[in-house]
C-alpha cells in the first residue's frame, strides 16, 4: 500500500554516520519495520524521537 503524501513540505537534510549505524538501519528495512531504505528508516526514527520529546515537553513545537 502506498503511503499518503506529506502534509507539510519536506526539505533535505544530509548527515554522516558510521557504517555500523547504516547496517542497523538496513536491518530495520529488511525486517519491514521502517521504510524502503536506510534514509527512510533514519527519517522515521528521528521523527518518532522528536514526537516523543514534544510529548514529554523537552521540546516545544516550532512556530509556523
Amino acid at each position: 500500500m502506498a503511503r499518503p503524501p506529506n502534509e507539510l513540505p519536506s526539505r533535505e537534510l544530509r548527515i554522516s554516520t558510521t557504517p555500523q549505524v547504516i547496517e542497523l538501519l538496513k536491518q530495520l528495512v529488511n525486517q519491514g519495520l521502517s521504510g524502503k531504505n536506510p534514509s527512510e528508516a533514519a527519517d522515521r526514527l528521528l521523527s518518532e524521537k522528536l514526537r516523543e520529546l514534544l510529548t514529554v515537553g523537552t521540546l516545544k513545537p516550532p512556530s509556523r
